[in-house]
């Protein structure tokens, strides 16, 4: 029987990334996340890093292995339609998202990263 006395955190998705750069341009300088930290086992290995903005936390890997090209990441957030007006808001090259449509758990819309993961906002109905 599970207990709610083991203290779950939220999860942490580990997102592969292959250009540290274009990762931290998307991250950073589009969606406003900060870097919280970097690690690397030695020069010229693999990053390994987290980003956070607000309650959202990624971790970045260079590594083999860490996360899956592709993977989708649902992302609840207070106002769907003020984060779509301050990213619309931004010239970044690579994303341009689409207004938020209604979707099963309420309105929203998605971006992929430069390394093909999508990001999924909504806001959920009450």
């Amino acid at each position: 029987m599970a207990s709610d006395e083991i203290g779950f955190a939220a999860p942490i998705p580990v997102l592969r990334i292959f250009d540290v750069a274009r990762a931290y341009e998307f991250y950073c300088d589009y969606l406003g996340f900060t870097v919280d930290w970097e690690h690397r086992f030695g020069d010229n290995f693999p990053l390994y890093a987290q980003v956070s903005r607000g309650s959202a936390v990624f971790h970045l890997s260079e590594h083999h292995g860490d996360g899956t090209p592709g993977t989708v990441v649902w992302i609840e957030v207070a106002d769907v339609k003020a984060w779509y007006a301050e990213l619309a808001g931004k010239e970044y090259r690579y994303a341009k998202p689409g207004p938020p449509e209604d979707g099963p758990a309420g309105p929203g819309f998605g971006l992929a990263d430069p390394s093909g993961n999508t990001l999924r906002f909504a806001q959920p109905d009450e």
